[in-house]
């Protein structure tokens, strides 16, 4: 809305300077320093407000026994990150583009289903919040929804995105994509339900899952930077995404929610961001893969939060898998997620969330060399 007021100013007056509104750059960066105000603004004040109505994390059982500790920490934290991310997009975004509308309606969707979830947890003690199973509605509907306006409507998106609208680009390969047909909205139902579970594994370490979060941000505004240029697109041979830079804004608006949340979450945690901010903010990483079709770079981008997500699947199945057979079960991890086996091991937390955040920057390189190692 303020992009659409200063560049309405500079066609009708053509104040010196005012012409910068136009590039993707500037509002980006203006949306992260605007996001990073509103963050350490609201944080505190948000804070304050959970401590005095006692909305605080409960103890879990199942976590480490030194976590303990951090029974009484206020949650629901998400919503710092959501305003922060929400208001500048809507400031200096272009909110008629279909790509930031449809990255919107995402994070406030899932927004929405963890304030449920965290609203039934600490306000009304119900241990185990919202039914899983409406959970993964919530996730569906909101892929449902996005597949179903680029498959169904992809000129509402791109006019000439119909020649692309259910294919995704291969890494590693030049010139080469994979079209999904006919299970492309599946495809687009399970990335988003997939990323949105995964952080929401990973959100168990001060500090973790939002610092993760904006590493992988800062490389999906650069591809998405990417994939909006005619120019830097058809050098790095990907498809030209017309309208797709206006993604730029709102992962540079995510970044500067992820470090000022950070400033407060980091160890020990002055709040928890809860599942509010960890289901919004994984199913928006997920649907920005879709919108950018970089689907297939997903578990190499999302390297950490992949192997979180694995850990659980298998030290669940091979516990039942053991117990079946032997009438005891076996773990393959101390504990999982695989923080959690660190922290049985010994490892301090603040140790395991910067090794984390040095192999989630090592994914991000990784991810980016694709472009050229082909």
């Amino acid at each position: 809305m303020l992009y659409y007021f200063l560049d309405q100013i500079e066609r009708l007056y053509h104040p010196p300077g005012f012409g910068v509104v136009r590039f993707i750059t500037f509002r980006a960066a203006a949306a992260a320093v605007t996001a990073l105000i509103i963050a350490f603004w609201l944080g505190p004040k948000i804070i304050r407000k959970l401590r005095e109505r006692q909305i605080g994390e409960a103890a879990k059982l199942e976590a480490p026994k030194t976590h303990l500790t951090k029974a009484g920490t206020p949650t629901m934290g998400g919503l710092i990150v959501l305003a922060a991310i929400v208001i500048p997009t809507v400031l200096w975004g272009n909110i008629g583009n279909m790509y930031v509308v449809l990255i919107l309606f995402v994070t406030l969707t899932l927004g929405a289903v963890g304030f449920l979830d965290d609203f039934l947890k600490v306000v009304k003690k119900k241990p185990k919040g919202l039914i899983g199973r409406y959970k993964i509605v919530g996730q569906v509907f909101a892929g449902l929804v996005v597949g179903g306006v680029i498959y169904f409507f992809p000129h509402l998106v791109d006019p000439d995105l119909w020649k692309v609208h259910s294919s995704t680009t291969v890494p590693f390969f030049k010139n080469t994509e994979f079209d999904f047909g006919r299970l492309y909205i599946p495809v687009v139902i399970f990335v988003i339900v997939a990323t949105s579970n995964a952080v929401n594994l990973t959100d168990g370490l001060d500090g973790l899952a939002i610092g993760l979060v904006g590493i992988v941000g800062l490389t999906l505004g650069v591809i998405s930077y990417f994939s909006g240029n005619a120019l830097l697109s058809d050098y790095l041979t990907i498809p030209f995404l017309r309208g797709n830079g206006e993604l730029t804004v709102f992962c540079a608006a995510m970044v500067g929610a992820a470090l000022g949340f950070l400033w407060f979450n980091a160890y020990p945690a002055q709040v928890f961001m809860g599942d509010t901010g960890s289901l919004a903010l994984g199913g928006a990483i997920g649907t920005l893969c879709v919108l950018i079709k970089k689907e297939l770079l997903l578990p190499t981008l999302g390297g950490v939060f992949l192997a979180e997500t694995v850990s659980v699947i298998i030290q669940r199945a091979y516990f039942k898998y053991t117990k079946k057979k032997y009438g005891e079960g076996r773990r393959v991890f101390r504990m999982a997620p695989l923080h959690h086996h660190f922290e049985m091991l010994g490892w301090p937390e603040p140790k395991i969330v910067a090794r984390f955040y040095i192999i989630a920057i090592l994914m991000m390189i990784l991810s980016l060399a694709t472009f050229k190692v082909r």
